[in-house]
């Protein structure tokens, strides 16, 4: 069995806050610079994960696209993008009944992606599609390309064009621990530290159940990022029990701590828990209306042409308007 204390995902997957933040910024940074020189930021992705980037702008047509180009998203725009699309899958995950191993998996997959890369450089839809169907595959839940791709009505091909880079950008590391499995393990141990019977036993299994659905909330944070999953899962754990005060909690974290020798760590602990908890109450759930703007944006950074093509599309809508106006004018009294 794979041990987390061993593992990839401690010794190259945790981060600091600031680690993230020039992450991003660089990320971002690079986008921006590739649409000040071609004009445009996506990338096109072959099966086999080689990426073809666009031509430099030189003619004088070009330079005047140049002027009227669009505008990059911000970092705080593409945040928002980011979590739009975790809480999409977490959906898509729902929609196909996927265990939450699989849920989870596909999340810490795109938030790594997405270290690497800006949203405006590879599609985040196409990309969050991917990453459910790799986690699938890893976590030996097969689902087709083509399953996936009818299921939600987009392409499949998509799918497998973006396999590759995928697989890249994560450095081909692909086993991952999520706090689900450790939620578990602390409710069984919860039950030997409590000597639960009956009604506690009851109350134990509503725990364990809140205590998963906190840790759906943290998984579209960045804590998952920055925090082992024990200590995800823990504070998890922790806000369900002020629901009910099943338990005296910070008493089984000293229980758990002295086991190990580090009874020393305990305030340690509780300052990360406090963290975990305040990327959890900060986090905001972006809604379609508030996304619009970014969304035009991005479309537009991606694939210039549909700036035209939506211009074209308003011009020929209010076109008509003003026809139907008119021939309603025209209507002879009484028709």
């Amino acid at each position: 069995m794979a041990d987390f204390q061993t593992s990839t995902h401690r010794a190259r997957w945790i981060f600091t806050p600031q680690d993230l933040i020039e992450k991003y910024k660089a990320a971002n940074q690079r986008a921006k610079q590739t649409l000040e020189k071609y004009g445009v930021t996506r990338i096109e992705v072959d099966a086999d994960g080689s990426l073809q980037y666009p031509e430099p702008q030189i003619s004088a047509k070009d330079n005047a696209e140049k002027r009227s180009r669009p505008k990059p998203l911000s970092v705080e725009e593409e945040q928002l993008m980011r979590s739009f699309y975790e809480c999409k899958i977490q959906e898509v995950c729902a929609a196909f009944s996927f265990p939450q191993k699989i849920q989870a998996t596909a999340l810490i997959y795109y938030k790594r992606f997405y270290l690497q890369w800006s949203v405006m450089e590879h599609n985040p839809k196409h990309i969050m599609l991917t990453c459910i169907y790799v986690a699938c595959k890893i976590e030996e839940n097969h689902v087709s390309a083509e399953e996936l791709g009818k299921g939600i009505a987009q392409d499949h091909q998509m799918i497998l064009n973006n396999e590759m880079i995928v697989l890249q950008s994560l450095d081909f590391d692909l086993i991952v621990f999520a706090p689900y499995r450790s939620v578990d393990g602390f409710v069984d141990d919860m039950e030997e530290f409590c000597l639960a019977k009956d009604d506690q036993l009851q109350m134990l299994k509503d725990l364990h159940r809140t205590a998963k659905m906190e840790v759906d909330k943290t998984m579209l944070t960045d804590a998952p990022l920055l925090f082992p999953p024990g200590q995800l899962a823990l504070a998890a754990l922790r806000r369900s029990n002020e629901m009910d005060q099943i338990l005296d909690f910070e008493r089984y974290l000293s229980t758990i701590l002295s086991r190990q020798d580090l009874s020393h760590a305990l305030s340690e602990l509780i300052e990360s828990l406090d963290a975990i908890d305040s990327w959890v109450r900060k986090h905001q759930v972006p809604t379609a209306e508030d996304m619009k703007h970014i969304d035009r944006k991005l479309k537009f950074c991606l694939d210039p042409s549909s700036h035209d093509k939506s211009k074209k599309r308003e011009k020929k809508s209010k076109h008509k308007s003003k026809r139907s106006a008119s021939e309603m004018q025209n209507l002879p009294p009484g028709a």
